[in-house]
Parts: structure tokens; sequence; C-alpha cells
């Protein structure tokens, strides 16, 4: 079933001679439970790409679909609360609220719309995310793995749709990056989580079940039209 399609998503920046096209014409489609990597180098368009599929940045032209959605179709407070109940996102900085222990960092968007968070999936986060012992400890009590291990959780309390990783291990160590990887293959598995991942690292894209390659903002190479996985 498919959860995510695009159709001619493109993004231009400037006019005239300052023009820059990040984003190409783009048409992407993600089945339901797929872990999907999208690799290319500083400038490709990759991180472009990424905000306009989690609705934080419009495109110039073409249309991102989730679930069937238009999302760009959508005005500005209906887009916000889709994102925040159907977008998960995880960022190579943790964003996470310096005042708010790991419990309240996590469940952060269920409290943005309003709804009591059901606290046994809560639990069962903490445990999958080795977390369960950190939950009354505020951001600057945790190692860096730690916290992006929470923003994990954060991305995944309200059971989104699909969850759009943008460098998560770009500011970790080799072993707090193997674990970040880890658990978002665990919570792909265990949840049957939708996940597409932003890397420069083709040694974590690997990791991945499908790789997108895009290079000056168009798709070049997809392991899923070669037959399997890249090697």
């Amino acid at each position: 079933m498919e959860i995510l399609r695009t159709e001619g998503l493109t993004k231009v920046y400037g006019k005239g001679e300052s023009q820059v096209v990040a984003v190409d014409g783009v048409d992407l489609s993600v089945e339901q439970g797929e872990f999907l990597a999208i690799v290319g180098s500083s400038g490709s368009g990759k991180s472009t790409l990424m905000h306009m599929l989690g609705g934080v940045e419009r495109p110039t032209q073409g249309r991102v679909l989730i679930e069937g959605q238009d999302i760009y179709a959508m005005d500005h407070d209906t887009l916000a609360i889709f994102r925040r109940r159907q977008v998960g996102l995880i960022y190579q900085f943790y964003n996470l609220i310096p005042v708010l222990n790991v419990e309240e960092n996590m469940t952060l968007p269920c409290e943005l719309d309003g709804k009591e968070p059901d606290w046994e999936y809560v639990k069962e986060l903490a445990a999958t995310l080795g977390l369960t012992k950190r939950m009354r400890h505020l951001p600057n009590e945790l190692s860096g793995g730690q916290q992006q291990r929470a923003a994990i959780g954060r991305a995944l309390v309200n059971r989104p749709a699909i969850l759009l990783a943008d460098e998560p291990t770009g500011n970790l160590d080799s072993k707090a990056s193997d674990e970040i990887v880890e658990l978002l293959k665990l919570s792909n598995q265990k949840y049957k989580q939708t996940i597409v991942m932003i890397t420069h690292n083709l040694e974590i894209a690997k990791l991945a079940g499908r790789v997108v390659t895009i290079e000056d903002g168009r798709i070049v190479r997809d392991s899923r039209e070669q037959g399997g996985r890249q090697s």
C-alpha cells in the first residue's frame, strides 16, 4: 500500500541569473512499512526534498501526498495539525526542550494536540529506546545518543504515518550512530513504521531496505528499480 507519493516535486530559490533549482521534478513512491534511505552529496537537494516531504517547506511546483492527501492543498493551520499527527521528524540536532525532562519531551506532541498520551505505549517506547531509567532526566543530563533516542520517542509517540529522519546520526560518534540506526530498524520492524532517512553516509544507508540516490535535485538511482538493495 502506497503511503507517500510525490509528483513533479520542484523547489526553486531566487530569480533570474541567481536562480537555483534545489529539487527538480522528483517523482517518488514509498510503500507503507518501507525503510528508505535517500543519499547524496552536500548540495544535492536531499534536505530540501525532506523538508517538502514533511510539510515544512512549500514546493515551487508539484505535489506531496501522504495517505492520499495532498498536504500542500491544506491551509496553514490544517497542515500544521496534520504534520503534528501524521509526520514524525528527527533532525541531526535533537531539538529537545531543555527545561522539560525526557518524558515531557517525548509526550509534547500529545500535549500540543490537547490529548492524553497512551501511557502504556510511552512506557513501551521508553523500554525499546533504553530510556526507562532516564525519563525524569533533563536533556543536559543525557549523552548525545540518549538525547537522540528521546527525539525518536517524541517522533513516534503519535504513531505517525511516516517518520522522516534528516541526518539522524550526523552529530554522534560511530557507536551511538550504529545504535540509532538499529533503533530505527527496530521501529520499522516492531511497529511497521514507514521511515525515510536522509544521510550522506553510504554505510548507514545500506542498512535500509531501499536506497535512493539524488544528484542535482534529481533521483539518479533507486535500488528498488534495480531489483534489490544497493551494494
